[in-house]
């Protein structure tokens, strides 16, 4: 796994894509710290950076994951993948970690403002670390959900368009099913929410239930990719 995790994050870096997604969240995050430096008050943080923030992160996920695993199936080295003596789960969990470990450095540098802030103001570090791990987590599952969307095409184009439209769905899903009058629709969707359980740590609260559900959600989704990768190992 570790090989295959240098691999694709070495990848990352040898083409504009990584470069592109760090350095653009990296500058928003910048863009709109300097917005509620301009306030002259950092309790604007949460509502100025980060609930902005969090929609541009989502919207840079596709382009982060698209290339996970069309790449190899496009150019046939995926075949040297399967052949190889490592375990399927372990070649798809480096590559989610390399996907994720750009989306963890971009979210990471988004930080450096607020430390710049905390020398002349009193941010409220709770609710940004709060911000900071629930992005961290919401943003991993999406990941593990566009590796697994990655791995079911040859065309990024299209893993690219599966991802946002699965990650717009989930952002806006709440929206929808209350407008649906309909008990078993309203606690499905409260199941399957994301929403509601990311703002649990915008209120600068640690949630163990909902750090469990979005763990759970990596581990299946790197388990269905594993599944789809094992089957044309076979076919």
């Amino acid at each position: 796994m570790k090989a295959i995790f240098k691999r694709e994050l070495r990848s990352y870096f040898s083409s504009p894509i990584g470069y592109v997604c760090v350095a653009a969240l990296a500058a928003l995050y910048g863009l709109f710290y300097f917005m509620v430096m301009a306030t002259g008050s950092s309790s604007y943080i949460p509502r100025y950076v980060y609930n902005t923030m969090f929609n541009f992160s989502m919207l840079v996920i596709p382009i982060i994951t698209m290339k996970s695993m069309t790449d190899d199936q496009k150019n046939k080295t995926d075949q040297i993948l399967l052949t190889a003596p490592v375990g399927v789960t372990a070649i798809v969990a480096g590559k989610f970690l390399a996907s994720f470990f750009v989306f963890l450095l971009a979210s990471t540098l988004g930080l450096l403002p607020a430390v710049a802030m905390s020398f002349f103001a009193s941010p409220s570090w709770g609710e940004i670390i709060g911000n900071y791990i629930g992005t961290l987590l919401y943003g991993g599952a999406m990941i593990s959900i566009g590796v697994f969307i990655s791995s079911l095409t040859i065309s990024q184009i299209i893993a690219a368009i599966g991802t946002f439209a699965v990650s717009v769905f989930l952002m806006y899903v709440d929206s929808l099913a209350s407008s649906i009058n309909n008990a078993a629709v309203g606690t499905f969707v409260e199941w399957i929410s994301f929403s509601k359980r990311y703002s649990v740590f915008t209120q600068g609260l640690f949630s163990v239930s909902s750090a469990v559900f979005f763990l759970s959600v990596m581990a299946i989704f790197i388990f269905l990719t594993a599944r789809r990768i094992e089957s044309r190992r076979w076919s």
